[in-house]
């Protein structure tokens, strides 16, 4: 009998869910608002029902053999959400065991970006590579970290936060409380600021609009010529690709995949990063390594992300 996995991306916003078949083909893909479950326990309940209903036409195929979740600060040895800030729910949320006792299957739980970074080895462009850097540019800077084949978790399950290198004290003020966090810098949110910044530098008051506009916004505008825009991105690199020549003397990785909205910019976000990750590279590690964007497709990742953690786990077995 064919195998199936649940596949659960808890966020901020929306909870997407679904079936995934140990190839990747996505069965089931359907969402709800996070934030109309003030209670957990009672989202778990409504999504393990929308899953099983499901799974009911596929039971003469297939077997139910784990569940994969995603979400911020979930934690992989516990299965707990330890008070993540983008979501309502306060304190520890034991959110892995929850979906077990509903689903009767077992249950994993990491936090998203690493959930993607197994599904970009799974599934994406890290297959047979067993040392690569995964980084979501999205509203933040997510990242995992894999070494010879395995998620880098480190002691407490937290390890791989490298959007929270500081690389400018005293710079920006951060949602983790700190200030000058990579995230400020090189993120969605990140390159708005820069822009906006730019902009009142220069006392653009024609285009004071795009304080409040997105990423999408500045590339549109960076693709039309405008210099500031193009000037944003080239700020965003040069800071992204000193980071991450920075990362790469803990792991020495075969590759540094760039994923997410800003990602999807091109060479206006990956032709700075790289010149500045080579002009910053201890000379051991210059032109050994590649930085290429992600092969997830950014509307599946998360699917794809939290199907292949349980995957990979229940291959350990």
């Amino acid at each position: 009998m064919k195998k199936l996995v649940a596949a659960i991306d808890i966020g901020g916003t929306n909870t997407v869910f679904g079936l995934v078949d140990e190839t990747g083909n996505i069965l089931l893909k359907e969402s709800i608002a996070t934030e109309h479950f003030p209670i957990p326990e009672d989202l778990v309940a409504v999504v393990s029902e929308h899953i099983k209903k499901a799974f009911k036409d596929f039971a003469s195929e297939y077997e139910l053999i784990g569940a994969g979740i995603g979400a911020p600060n979930g934690n992989y040895f516990n299965g707990n959400i330890e008070f993540a800030p983008n979501l309502k729910w306060q304190g520890m949320i034991p959110i892995a065991d929850l979906f077990s006792e509903h689903l009767h299957v077992k249950a994993v739980l990491t936090n998203d970006a690493n959930a993607a970074a197994i599904g970009e080895m799974v599934f994406g462009g890290a297959k047979g590579l067993k040392d690569f850097l995964f980084i979501t540019l999205g509203t933040g800077l997510g990242s995992g970290i894999v070494v010879n084949g395995e998620m880098v978790y480190g002691h407490d399950g937290f390890a791989g936060e490298i959007g929270h290198v500081i690389v400018y004290p005293d710079g920006r003020q951060c949602g983790c409380g700190r200030k000058g966090c990579l995230e400020t810098y090189c993120s969605a949110t990140g390159i708005k600021r820069t822009y906006s910044d730019l902009l009142m530098s220069h006392h653009d008051k024609a285009n004071l609009q795009a304080r409040v506009a997105d990423a999408k916004y500045i590339y549109d505008k960076a693709i039309a010529g405008d210099k500031d825009a193009i000037e944003a991105f080239n700020q965003t690199g040069d800071v992204l690709g000193l980071a991450l020549a920075n990362s790469v003397a803990y792991t020495s990785p075969q590759v540094i995949f760039l994923f997410g909205g800003l990602a999807l910019a091109g060479d206006f976000i990956f032709k700075p990063t790289i010149e500045s990750f080579e002009r910053n590279l201890l000379n051991i590690y210059k032109n050994k390594i590649k930085i290429l964007p992600s092969l997830l497709k950014e509307n599946d990742a998360a699917l794809l992300g939290a199907a292949s953690l349980i995957l990979k786990e229940l291959t350990k077995a």
